[in-house]
């Protein structure tokens, strides 16, 4: 016989346990508390809670799943329509476990299971809303941090072009003036030599 993932078996076999665990889960919607033993309540909360999960996405594919479970149609209507409104701010923890001592006769230990039906505290609410807009913030600076490196790769594409523009016009400003300027000091020098041969001219003549 396979074994089951969580906790004992309950009963004679997987399908025995099966039914155990679907009147217990009914019990549970149309009490909102039922006592058994501890045993049974740890097997019975994942199932709730799933349960209660489904009932809060409230279509009729959720219905029918929680149909397969719990049979009476009058307990799943009261499960979606009044159950699963007062877990709406809930993320889990619908159901208490009470320990409440042992059973006289067996000496077995008994629990009551509870839905968790009152309303989350101030405290709790603003928790948990802090904790969504960290979240929020988190992913937006996830998202951010991308475009802000496209920016920055951008801005620095730009900030380089006119760089190299500017200075190939500036080179091209001097080169003609540079050449300008040479040629100005030739012509000088020549006119300077031309008057160096003419005044030696003159004095070889006069002498």
């Amino acid at each position: 016989m396979p074994t089951p993932t969580k906790g004992p078996r309950l009963g004679g076999g997987p399908a025995h346990e099966r039914l155990i665990l679907a009147n217990l889960a009914t019990s549970l919607f149309e009490h909102d508390q039922i006592t058994t033993t501890e045993a049974k309540a740890k097997r019975l909360r994942p199932l709730a809670e799933r349960l209660v999960t489904f009932a809060k996405r409230g279509d009729l594919h959720a219905r029918r799943r929680v149909l397969t479970v719990v049979r009476d149609k009058g307990v799943v209507h009261r499960l979606f329509t009044e159950i699963a409104p007062d877990m709406t701010d809930r993320q889990g923890g619908y159901t208490r476990i009470t320990k409440i001592g042992n059973r006289k006769g067996d000496n077995a230990p008994m629990a009551v299971i509870e839905l968790v039906r009152e309303p989350l505290s101030p405290k709790k609410a603003t928790v948990a809303e802090a904790e969504a807009a960290t979240k929020r913030a988190a992913k937006d600076l996830k998202a951010a941090k991308p475009a802000k490196a496209a920016k920055a790769a951008k801005s620095e594409v730009s900030d380089e072009t006119p760089v190299s523009d500017e200075t190939a016009v500036s080179d091209e400003i001097v080169a003609p003036a540079v050449v300008e300027a040479e040629a100005v000091a030739e012509a000088e020098a020549v006119v300077a030599q031309d008057a160096d041969d003419a005044t030696d001219d003159s004095s070889n003549t006069k002498a």
